[in-house]
């Protein structure tokens, strides 16, 4: 969660102030993958976007958090603790930039063969694989009772 949680914030903080990347605009990193300033007001691909304000979105974000935070100190299962964790740290990471900034900052922008995927952040990175191994472990466990 704190891993997940400062590798988020001091990458923005770089991008932000370090980088200067909201005068930049964009920056090339590798034919695959450029820097580029996105002010994301809604949810995930830009969803929701003008129906509620960022204290919506974050006092949202921060009731889910809690029930996760339940979870992740109930479960017995390491691997689950970490992708509750990681998932944890990442919507804290946003709800930080939306109370502080009224945005979330997204700046990592993959391309590749002419098709170009929405641009994110270190939280959403964190988040999409952390329910990634969650679905891949649910599926794998298929029927047999788990130990929550």
């Amino acid at each position: 969660m704190f891993l997940v949680l400062s590798a988020d914030q001091l990458s923005k903080f770089w991008i932000l102030y370090g980088l200067n990347l909201p005068e930049k605009g964009s920056v090339y990193v590798l034919p695959f993958l450029n820097f580029s300033m996105v002010w994301n007001h809604a949810v995930t691909f830009g969803l929701l976007g003008g129906v509620a304000g960022p204290f919506v979105f974050s006092a949202v974000a921060l009731a889910v958090v809690c029930g996760l935070l339940v979870w992740m100190f109930k479960t017995s299962s390491r691997l689950i603790a970490v992708c509750v964790g990681a998932i944890i740290g990442g919507a804290i990471g946003n709800v930080i930039d939306r109370l502080r900034y009224g945005a979330v900052v997204d700046f990592l922008h993959a391309h590749a063969f002419g098709h170009s995927w929405y641009v994110f952040n270190i939280a959403d990175s964190a988040i999409v694989c952390a329910v990634g191994v969650l679905l891949l472990h649910n599926m794998r466990a298929g029927n047999k009772p788990q130990a929550t």
